[in-house]
């Protein structure tokens, strides 16, 4: 399902417009990486939970070659799935 999807079957199921669902899915989107971004992440008890993990640096390989590679440590946003979540694709 894409973003224009989603809209729809929100717009659906809730009565609104499509625009009106389509900002709402925006301002969600963007309050979620303003948080990720600030390091406190989103919490939705029974979904999940959009969180921060810190990678640390390691040794890889290229896969055609088989040369070892540096990768850096970094940041990347994580996504938790909560246990109603799971459940339902169980």
């Amino acid at each position: 399902m894409n973003k224009a999807e989603l809209v729809e079957s929100i717009s659906k199921i809730t009565g609104h417009t499509k625009a009106d669902t389509e900002r709402t899915l925006d301002a969600f989107v963007n309050t979620v990486k303003e948080n990720i971004k600030r390091k406190e992440g989103v919490k939705l008890v029974g979904f999940g939970s959009f969180t921060v993990s810190d990678r640390k640096a390691r040794v890889g390989r290229n896969p055609q070659t088989g040369e070892e590679i540096q990768i850096p440590a970094r940041t990347v946003p994580v996504f938790r799935p909560g246990k109603e979540l799971k459940a339902s694709v169980l």
